[in-house]
């Protein structure tokens, strides 16, 4: 879909974490990358997509660390934006201790300013979600909130009308 929205193989990058380790850790990952991506591209700035718990990671990246002067936008897809119950099921893993309402991670994601800096934030969330409960966790205080009819979880990553929308905003 970026590809045919005009973006170069050689410009589109993955990042991968540990889906089942400290979120923390991956957010410094992240930073890592980023600056990796950056050297390698001659670029001074990137932009991000996420899905699910890679909002949690790309949230402590800009957030905390202070990522969002390298970002130009950031679009969450069903991110854990602020935390899911769904998270209670796993709780032996830190990564959902840490996406968890209310737990200490999230708190600190969510306190003040939730989209910090020059970087333009959307969000794409639905009621039909499942894994994102409530599903309003997506939507980010300052964001383009998209609310999509609905799709679930894994299915946002093949939803051409919402990979088409974040292409476009991505331009903007």
């Amino acid at each position: 879909m970026f590809q045919a929205a005009g973006w170069s193989s050689s410009k589109l990058f993955a990042y991968e974490y540990n889906s089942y380790g400290n979120n923390v850790q991956n957010a410094q990952g992240l930073a890592t990358y980023v600056n990796q991506v950056k050297s390698q591209t001659g670029a001074s700035q990137v932009s991000i997509v996420n899905h699910s718990m890679g909002g949690l990671v790309s949230q402590y990246y800009l957030k905390v660390l202070g990522g969002n002067p390298n970002v130009t936008h950031l679009a969450s897809i069903a991110g854990a934006n602020h935390g899911t119950t769904f998270a209670g099921a796993c709780l032996i893993y830190v990564t959902c201790q840490q996406m968890y309402p209310g737990s200490s991670f999230i708190g600190q994601l969510t306190s003040g300013d939730e989209t910090p800096g020059s970087t333009k934030y959307a969000t794409w969330y639905s009621a039909c979600d499942g894994i994102i409960l409530p599903y309003t966790s997506t939507r980010l205080s300052g964001a383009t909130n998209n609310n999509v009819a609905c799709q679930t979880h894994i299915g946002f990553l093949a939803d051409l009308s919402v990979l088409n929308s974040i292409a476009n905003f991505m331009k903007s």
